[in-house]
């Protein structure tokens, strides 16, 4: 299914536990169901970025694609975080913070994810009333 015009798509590591619950607070918090979601290990994942006209690597933990274009590492999360419910859409303000700081932390978290949250054999599978949430394969 590809996504539908409007709904942005958060791609993230499908494997990666803390990648996993990252992606049931943006569904806990997302009471709209403004995003749709999709493993970057996913062909769904391939398609929306092709279709995106990446055509070179991206960070393997969290891509945001949204009318504005795709967004990586820190400015794809706190861009997200302005479209989810009060009061996590404050999260946006630190966009004022310079790139180059907010994606020191941001790749200081990402290189290490897997050392301090885990991570799992298989992709995360969405419980049957959120598949719509989900593109498929």
């Amino acid at each position: 299914m590809p996504p539908a015009p409007g709904h942005p798509v958060v791609l993230f590591d499908g494997v990666c536990n803390l990648c996993a619950a990252s992606v049931r607070f943006v569904i806990r918090h997302d009471a709209r169901g403004h995003f749709r979601l999709a493993s970057l290990q996913s062909p769904a994942a391939h398609r929306v970025l092709h279709d995106a006209g990446v055509t070179g690597p991206l960070p393997d933990s969290l891509v945001l694609v949204d009318e504005a274009g795709v967004h990586v590492r820190s400015t794809a999360v706190l861009r997200l975080a302005r479209r989810l419910d009060w009061p996590w859409r404050l999260a946006a303000a630190f966009l004022l913070v310079p790139r180059p700081v907010r994606d020191a932390v941001y790749t200081v978290v990402a290189r290490y994810r897997y050392r301090w949250f885990g991570c799992q054999n298989e992709c995360l599978v969405p419980a049957p009333h959120l598949r719509d949430r989900f593109l498929a394969d």
